[in-house]
């Protein structure tokens, strides 16, 4: 009898892009092959994305030069989110000063909101989200008028994006200098606060969605957050040390290497007296350090650590490294 996929048991998969499906202008290999099978497979398909600087079309649009499957609905933006929230706390009409594109600014726009770009068009809110062409006088005009009591909301804060050549300052490093300017913090209304998650598996109709990303604190804890089980990838941000060290509310349900992953079994994982067995790897805790069989080079062995680490730091409320003794069969 052939084992069952990790895949088999959710109705849908919520992907991230950045570091999970691309990384800057190209294809992560595997993921949209992946990707594709996922429709075969009777398994609904969703992007959600803190990536405010295009539109859902946009996003879309660019999946499909990929080659990858999207229509517009299927994703879901930060930048919606953002729009949502502030027409739920503005009245209509009223003026939101945009530091960001083009694209949050549409959004805005749907809402019933009207976008302005500076002090003289007199906004009662600034919506900051992420724009590679933002500059000092943007962020002035933004620390100006959120220190002048103007409501602050962020599509997201991302401290770093992946790039084709690397790590690359993200949204929040925009906020923060907004927010080191004027002394105070923003409403955050993407990842990973849990609606925009929401949001995806309602337009699907998914009650079992699966949460693939490859940052912990914004994929894995909104997804955490919603309810939802989740799977980090190694294909981004976060590596196998840091997920180790992940706390409480950031660990994954499960440990990937890639897209791929999903249409293959995922390896049980057993505990005999403090001893965690994955696949051929097994891992205990002892005095802070976590003793593993086999070699580092496997992931079972990181899967092995995790749960015995993570069993017995149950209520981390910070992420906390702990020393790994490897010991080669």
């Amino acid at each position: 009898m052939t084992e069952a996929s990790l895949l088999s048991a959710f109705d849908s998969v919520l992907s991230d892009l950045d570091g999970v499906v691309y990384a800057g202008p190209h294809a992560i290999p595997g993921a949209v092959e992946s990707l594709s099978r996922l429709e075969d497979a009777g398994v609904g398909l969703g992007y959600v994305t803190n990536n405010a600087s295009r539109t859902p079309a946009q996003v879309a649009a660019h999946l499909r030069e990929l080659g990858a499957p999207a229509e517009d609905h299927q994703v879901v933006s930060s930048s919606q989110a953002a729009a949502v929230l502030l027409s739920e706390l503005l009245a209509p009409g009223a003026h939101v000063l945009i530091t960001g594109s083009a694209a949050l600014a549409h959004e805005i726009e749907l809402v019933g909101l009207v976008p302005v770009h500076d002090a003289a068009g007199e906004p009662v809110a600034v919506v900051q989200g992420f724009n590679p062409e933002i500059g000092w006088k943007q962020l002035a005009e933004a620390s100006y008028v959120v220190a002048g009591g103007a409501l602050w909301v962020a599509t997201n804060t991302d401290m770093s994006i992946p790039q084709a050549r690397g790590m690359a300052p993200g949204n929040g490093t925009l906020v923060a200098a907004v927010s080191a300017a004027t002394g105070l913090t923003p409403r955050v209304a993407g990842k990973p606060e849990a609606p925009l998650f929401h949001a995806a598996a309602k337009r699907l109709g998914s009650e079992r969605p699966l949460v693939v990303g490859d940052r912990l604190d914004t994929d894995i804890l909104g997804g955490n957050r919603a309810g939802f089980a989740t799977a980090a990838v190694l294909t981004g941000v976060d590596t196998r040390e840091s997920i180790l060290a992940a706390r409480s509310l950031e660990r994954p349900s499960y440990l990937i290497p890639d897209l791929t992953a999903l249409y293959e079994p995922y390896p049980a994982i057993s505990e005999d007296g403090g001893l965690f067995r994955c696949g051929n790897s097994t891992a205990s805790v002892e005095d802070g350090t976590v003793t593993v069989s086999r070699s580092e080079d496997e992931l079972d062995s990181w899967r092995a650590a995790c749960a015995a680490w993570w069993a017995a730091t149950p209520d981390a409320a910070e992420a906390t490294a702990p020393r790994v003794e490897w010991i080669e069969n």
